[in-house]
């Protein structure tokens, strides 16, 4: 793994983000693959682990950050218009006590736009050591980003605390949205985010939605945002670039 950051062999996917009124592209979240030169494409489901472990998730977790600056100038050459890309940040590479003068010290390097990225983090990630979190999230959003409460349902969020933090966005953990229009108390506790998202000032994501009778169901209630494979799968750089070309020319 270490061979391969320094040989290049990471690349991004994009998985689009979904408005749901007119179900145009309004953002992505953006996926580390390992493109190795023996096994093909490994999902990260296979190496983040790992990666986590051995403290590599550091280097790579920088890599994708400076990756996304560099693919949001590249757009912007391109007279694309703006939109926000979502970035995971893994427990290890939350704990760093410089974390917001690194990311800053990026944006300053690629001349990227701080108000185009979504930096996304577990629930049980900033539930743990609340005080100390706080701070390290308040340095965060000083830089300009937005922050996005990724899986959430599935920790163990106290309302105070997420009333606290500079929280912009909940996402809905897909284990709520598999079964959502066959089962009464997932699509209760998927309504009950949304509705507390709203009256919190948050956007709100539904991920991993699958199907047509899912989608509609969100939009009954009050759900605007969603990724899934119903929409689209995470797709290579180029591949989306091309669908945010077409979508701003009016093709789709």
């Amino acid at each position: 793994m270490r061979r391969g950051l320094e040989r290049g062999e990471f690349l991004l996917h994009y998985q689009p983000k979904i408005d749901l009124s007119s179900h145009r592209i309004i953002g992505a979240e953006a996926l580390i693959r390992w493109q190795h030169p023996q096994i093909g494409l490994v999902h990260p489901i296979e190496f983040i682990h790992l990666a986590e472990e051995t403290g590599l998730i550091i280097p790579l977790g920088e890599w994708v950050v400076k990756e996304v600056c560099l693919q949001q100038v590249r757009w912007r050459e391109q007279g694309l218009a703006p939109m926000k890309i979502g970035i995971n940040m893994s427990a290890r590479q939350f704990r760093q006590e410089d974390l917001a003068e690194r990311i800053a010290a990026v944006f300053a390097s690629t001349q990227a736009d701080p108000t185009q990225f979504i930096l996304e983090l577990t629930e049980s990630m900033v539930m743990h050591d609340v005080d100390s979190n706080l701070v390290a999230l308040r340095a965060l959003k000083q830089l300009g980003v937005s922050l996005s409460l990724d899986d959430f349902g599935t920790g163990y969020s106290s309302l105070s605390y997420l009333r606290r933090f500079p929280i912009d966005e909940l996402k809905i953990d897909r284990s709520f949205i598999t079964d959502i229009h066959t089962s009464p108390d997932d699509a209760a506790i998927a309504g009950a985010i949304v509705a507390m998202a709203r009256s919190l000032g948050l956007s709100v994501v539904a991920e991993g939605v699958e199907t047509k009778e899912q989608a509609d169901l969100l939009v009954a209630m009050g759900c605007n945002q969603v990724q899934g494979n119903y929409f689209a799968r995470p797709m290579p750089e180029r591949a989306f670039t091309t669908q945010l070309h077409e979508q701003q020319s009016g093709q789709t």
